[in-house]
């Protein structure tokens, strides 16, 4: 696959996928082909959280594709150009994160989606954390963020918490 022909392959794999679960695939084990794990492998893309947007999406008809691709183009941009492709091994598990009360300068959800949002840019979520769940999309939808614009603010941000906390107030 070359570097041009990515987003088509995703969205490709994403409407296979899609077909699948409608006729009611969910075992994740037997879900993709050994071409689609090297696929979703080369743009550090992990199987759970690609099969995740496609579950939500034929479960509810949220995010569209097209997010599921925006937001796969800001993961993939960080992982070969700072990861130099390389996966971490680190996983953070869902106890991990900021609990869904907690708040930043009184912004509910705000440490939980910006944890979120840097273990996605690194690939360390746990399977059981989908960056752009049903609260996130809430989040955003309540600051008139879209998820990708979000993931770039995070990543030019740093460890920065404020420069993030100040465009989410800014909108």
């Amino acid at each position: 696959m070359s570097s041009f022909e990515w987003d088509q392959q995703f969205l490709d794999l994403f409407d296979r996928s899609t077909a699948l679960y409608g006729k009611g695939a969910r075992d994740l084990d037997r879900y993709f082909s050994a071409d689609d794990l090297e696929f979703l492998a080369s743009i550090g893309c992990q199987p759970r959280e690609f099969f995740d947007f496609v579950e939500d999406w034929g479960g509810g008809g949220s995010p569209t594709p097209a997010t599921a691709l925006l937001i796969a183009a800001v993961r993939r941009d960080y992982f070969l150009h700072v990861q130099s492709g390389t996966a971490s091994s680190k996983c953070m598990p869902e106890e991990e994160l900021p609990a869904r009360e907690d708040t930043f300068e009184g912004l509910g959800w705000f440490p939980r989606v910006l944890q979120k949002a840097r273990n996605k840019l690194r690939g360390e979520n746990g399977p059981e954390i989908m960056y752009c769940c049903g609260g996130d999309r809430r989040f955003f939808r309540d600051h008139g963020i879209h998820p990708a614009d979000f993931l770039r603010v995070v990543w030019s941000a740093g460890e920065d918490d404020r420069k993030v906390y100040d465009f989410v107030m800014g909108r």
